[in-house]
């Protein structure tokens, strides 16, 4: 077997990486505040309970968010890593909780997600922006060895998940009547998140550990955050 020595972050770049860190955390809780807000408003307007849900789950990425960025406020990061990183899996949990519920109530009947060409635009632009959001905080967390960073990148990429589930809830729903696929795809999404807020809970860093940008196949024991 190969030993790869892994580079050691110097001074100066970890000061680049905290920086990085504050910047997205602070784009993410930006974008969410907005999106949250939109999303409350038209799915109020538009009586579309999945669109309403969209919003609050909003709020859920910026309590994430937050924690990482309370975590980088402070002079020395590793010392909030724990504190951060429970933060993070609590909304998880948070997120998997709404959305089996919503999920539920949808399919036992209770609502339905409506047509709303706003919510369709919202999905459609938050598919667009947060993918790239996740894979470079991913990929900062990883290298300046944060398991926080690198969990609250997850909660992004989960939420990602539920904007395309809405998206396509929405179009199906209104185009095709299957108001079933909307609640379905969710409920997958929740265990995922159930999953996730598990290893943020007990801090496993496999995906955190500062690794070499260009020699992604250096992480055998989390193949999937190489991509």
């Amino acid at each position: 077997m190969t030993t790869v020595q892994l580079p050691v972050v110097t001074p100066s770049r970890e000061t680049t990486l905290r920086r990085r860190v504050r910047l997205i955390v602070a784009a993410t809780i930006t974008y969410n505040v907005v999106e949250g807000i939109v999303a409350i408003t038209a799915g109020t307007v538009a009586g579309s309970a999945a669109l309403v849900g969209f919003g609050l789950d909003s709020t859920v990425e910026v309590l994430s968010a937050a924690a990482v960025a309370w975590q980088f406020a402070g002079p020395d990061h590793r010392a909030r890593e724990q504190t951060a990183l429970r933060v993070v899996a609590v909304s998880f949990f948070a997120l998997a909780a709404y959305v089996s519920f919503d999920a539920l109530r949808t399919l036992l009947g209770a609502a339905e997600p409506d047509h709303s060409t706003i919510g369709i635009v919202l999905a459609a632009l938050s598919l667009a922006i947060m993918p790239g959001l996740s894979w470079f905080e991913r990929r900062t967390g990883r290298e300046l060895g944060s398991a926080s960073v690198v969990a609250n990148s997850k909660q992004t990429l989960l939420c990602t998940y539920l904007s395309a589930v809405l998206l396509l809830g929405l179009v199906a729903n209104s185009a095709l009547g299957w108001s079933w696929a909307d609640p379905i795809a969710a409920l997958v999404i929740a265990a995922v998140a159930v999953k996730e807020g598990r290893e943020a809970l007990h801090g496993d860093l496999c995906c955190a550990v500062p690794a070499a940008i260009d020699e992604p196949a250096l992480d055998p024991c989390c193949p999937e955050c190489d991509t």
